[in-house]
């Protein structure tokens, strides 16, 4: 799994196509299996997914310092690979079962 999303990751069109579609296909079951609105299975949705992003920012990141690699005029701290397309498609995989566990759980009928 970790090499499809590295595969997967390496063109940005890919990226954002798989976000759309796996996102579209949680809301989708949101909506039809547990009687949420569009509009609040995507604003669940939203929350959800930014909620995660800032869980998922942090892991596998190696700072210039660790590395011992530091770009002139840039700070030790600052991480040597982000991998943000690959950490937004793994928040995209977490995400869509967390909005349907939710929708299933919580009464969110009036949303």
């Amino acid at each position: 799994m970790i090499r499809l999303v590295k595969s997967l990751a390496r063109s940005i069109v890919a990226t954002i196509g798989i976000i759309l579609i796996v996102s579209a296909v949680g809301i989708a079951i949101a909506v039809n299996a547990f009687d949420l609105r569009l509009t609040g299975a995507t604003a669940l949705y939203f929350v959800i997914w930014w909620i995660l992003l800032f869980a998922v920012l942090p892991f596998g990141v190696t700072s210039q310092h660790e590395s011992e690699k530091i770009a002139a005029g840039t700070d030790p701290g600052a991480p040597t690979t982000p991998a943000l397309r690959e950490k937004a498609l793994w928040t995209t995989f977490i995400s869509s079962p967390v909005l349907v566990f939710t929708a299933a759980v919580l009464p969110l009928s009036g949303l």
